[in-house]
Order: C-alpha cells, then structure tokens, then sequence
C-alpha cells in the first residue's frame, strides 16, 4: 500500500547501516588515502603519470557501471531480492581488493594492478547500489534523513577506524620503519618494500566480509517474484520511467545535478590524497593523518546533515555543502608547496599550504557526508512513495552508470597539460580542474529540484 508504513526491526536497521562501516575503508584506504597515494608516488613512474593512470582505471570502473546498471538494475527490480546481486558483486570486489597486494613499489607492468583497481571499483560500488535500494523499506519517510545521515556517519568511523589500524600497525616509512604510532609493523610487514601500504587491500577486503554479515543475517530484503519474464518486465518498466522523466522536470533537474556534484565529490576523494603526494609533496603518513580528520568531520558532518535534514529539509543541505565543496576545491587546486591562492609565498618552506589543505580537507569530510546523505532523502521527495523504489534504482543509474566523467576528465586534463610547457607538478594540479566545473554544474540546476517542504511551502 502507498501509505503504509514499514518499520524494520532494530537489529535489520543496524545490519543495514553495518554495510557502510563495512564499505567505507574501500574508499578511505583504496580509492583516497593509502593505496591510491602509494600507487602515484611508488609503483608509476611519476605522481602526475600515477594520477593519469589512476584516472584512467577508475573511470573504466565507471564505464563497465555504466554499461551494465541499466540491465542489471532492471533485472533486479523485476525479480525482487537485493541480497543476491549483493553478495554477487562483493565476492568481485573483495577478490580484486586482495589482489592488490600484488603492486610492488617501481614494477614495470601496471596494466594487472589497473585491472584490478577498475574491477574493485566495478564490485564494491555496485554492491552499494543495491545495499541503498533497500533503505526506503527499513522506516517511514520521516525519518529517512536520519537514518541516512545515520548510516553515512558510520560509515565514516569505520573508515575512520580501519585507517588508524593501517597507519598505527601496518603501513611503514621506509626511512625509519616504523609506523605512525612509532612500532614496526605487524607480521613483519617489510618498510621497505611497502607491504604496510599494499596490504591495505587484503585488510579492505577482510574487513568487508567480517562487518558486512549483520545485514546479510538481519536486513530484511524484498520478497522473490516469479522470474518469469523479469528482464522483459524490468527493461519495460525502465523504458517507461525514462521517456516520462523529461516531462518531470524536479526530478530530472535532481538526477542531473547529483549526477554531477556526486560525479565530483567521488573524483575529489579519489584524487585527493594523490594530489598531496605530488603537489605537496605530502608523506603516505601525513596523508594518513590527513585521512583521520576528514573521517572524523565526516562523520560529524553527516550526523548533523541529517538532523539538519529533518528539521529543514534536505535540498539545503545539499546546497550548502555544494558551495562548501566548491571553495574547498578551488582553494586546494591554487596552493602548492610555494603558492597560496595562486600567490606566491614570501618565505620557502612555510608550512601554511599544508594548513590550509588540512583545513580544506576538514571541510570536505564534512560537507562530503552531509551531502551524501541528505541526497538519499531528497530523492524520496521526487517520486510517489509507490514508485521510491524505482527511484533510487534510477539514482543509482544515474550517478554510478556517469562514475567515470570525473576520472576520465582528469585523467584527460593532466595528459593534456602534462604534453604542453608545464612542470609535472603545474599539470598535475590543473588536471584536477575539471572536478570543480562539475560542482558548479550541480549547483547550477538545483535550483529547479523541489523538495516536499517546498510543494508545503507553496
């Protein structure tokens, strides 16, 4: 029934909200602030060839989303269940995550860790698509933004968690062989040749298994329907959605603009932590440091996006932390080692570009999770509530199946200034331009995306 309200139990709740404390160290330790610096800085030739190639393997995650969501997500829809294309695409993610131990500092052939990182990239996010596809049918749409902004804070500490582990007991500067609390490594993880740094991928991956049972064992999922016909009945239902949604004008503003301000935020985590190494010259340590407090403003931030949420409505804050994001990203894109905001410095070696990255990075976390959060809500507002399903199988197209725009176009934007007169450290910073042209684009159609306050409002 459309007006009928679900409630889950309390430990279906928390088994759902488990699945982002299971996640999250993918993108915290693989995608932003271990492997992804490590691979730029130690295994590619050089910080700017890292950053292209890691462009270039991420978005081909993107791309093979991209080709297969609209076919899958259908399937699915059809069918009923969620938890088998879960635990379908996770046993992809966790393999290639494992894989990744196999990246040795200066190794000659990188094509096998790329394929690696574009199919961990392929698994773990598609496993999300269907994980938040079974949000709206866990409590009513009141209390949607809290659970969101619940689930995205969590999600955070456990990122948060996972990478004081990696940094405090496993990952090693080779000058002095220890770890940042000052011990050796665990297991004898050898400093030298970076096991700290590469087993980030195996811990990622059994990470996920342990914490991602509860919503396997306790999440209630959507009942089975005949299979007969699911493709054709999902692919028409699909078609129907898509030649009807120009006509809507919110909701196709809303799936436009996230497309771009999510298509940013994921290229911004993805490439921050690589812009560090190379224009700040910044250690796998500092960037780890640098890690810990953008988790732990990310997990305020999404907290109180969701309590913000609830008592104004999530389309505020989604704009406040587009803006927020927006000048961040300028002021990262215009300091280096000797600039800030694009003036030179009076005196080598100030540390306040380092400063005013760490700050800008506190403010990425935490606008990062409220946005990311209060966005789940503000899609609820653009769909009858019989239709809520359908609509986040479209976000989820929307914004996973277009993943690969802000990988590609950096990847594209640094070769292209790293061919002309620029230093490797100029074209690595400009080539991470285009992430802030797509923030604008988001903000830019918002405006046209009206929440449920908004049609009480009028």
């Amino acid at each position: 029934m459309e007006g009928a309200v679900t409630r889950a139990s309390r430990g279906g709740i928390w088994g759902w909200m488990f699945f982002d404390w299971a996640q999250q160290p993918f993108h915290t330790l693989i995608v932003t602030f271990v492997f992804a610096p490590y691979f730029a800085s130690a295994v590619a030739p050089d910080a700017a060839r890292g950053q292209e190639l890691w462009g270039l393997a991420t978005g081909i995650g993107g791309l093979m989303i991209a080709f297969s969501s609209p076919v899958l997500g259908a399937i699915a829809d059809a069918s009923g269940p969620r938890k088998p294309w879960i635990l379908g695409f996770s046993i992809i993610g966790v393999v290639a995550c494992t894989g990744l131990w196999l990246a040795t500092p200066g190794m000659e052939n990188l094509w096998p860790v790329l394929v690696l990182v574009s199919v961990a990239v392929f698994g773990m996010e598609f496993a999300a698509v269907f994980n938040n596809a079974m949000m709206p049918g866990l409590v009513p749409r009141a209390e949607l933004g809290r659970l969101s902004g619940s689930a995205w804070g969590l999600g955070y500490l456990g990122g948060l968690v996972s990478l004081v582990l990696v940094l405090g007991f496993m990952a090693a500067s080779p000058d002095s062989g220890r770890t940042l609390l000052g011990v050796e490594p665990v297991f004898g993880l050898d400093a030298e040749t970076r096991q700290g740094d590469r087993a980030a991928g195996p811990f990622t991956a059994l990470w996920y298994v342990v914490f991602v049972l509860p919503m396997f064992l306790f999440t209630p999922d959507q009942p089975r329907r005949s299979a007969t016909g699911a493709v054709r009945k999902g692919l028409r239902q699909l078609g129907m959605t898509l030649r009807r949604l120009p006509s809507e004008r919110s909701y196709f503003s809303f799936l436009a603009s996230s497309m771009f301000y999510r298509d940013a935020l994921n290229a911004l985590y993805a490439f921050g932590g690589i812009y560090a190494a190379g224009v700040l010259g910044l250690s796998i340590v500092q960037i780890g440091l640098f890690g810990i407090l953008a988790n732990v403003t990310g997990a305020l931030g999404a907290w109180i996006g969701g309590r913000m949420d609830q008592a104004y409505g999530p389309k505020p804050v989604v704009s406040i932390s587009i803006l927020t994001l927006s000048l961040c990203c300028l002021l990262v894109i215009s300091t280096t080692r000797s600039e800030v905001l694009f003036v030179p410095l009076g005196t080598a070696g100030s540390q306040l570009p380092v400063t005013l990255f760490f700050i800008a990075g506190a403010f990425i976390g935490a606008a990062g999770g409220a946005i990311q959060a209060a966005s789940r809500t503000l899609l609820v507002d653009q769909a009858p509530r019989a239709q809520v399903t359908e609509a986040f199988g479209l976000y989820a197209l929307s914004g996973k199946a277009t993943t690969f725009i802000g990988p590609l176009s950096v990847a594209a934007a640094t070769a292209y200034f790293s061919s002309g007169a620029f230093s490797p450290e100029d074209a690595q910073r400009l080539g991470v331009t285009p992430i802030l042209v797509l923030f604008v684009l988001g903000l830019v159609l918002l405006p046209f995306v009206r929440s449920s306050r908004d049609a009480t409002a009028a």
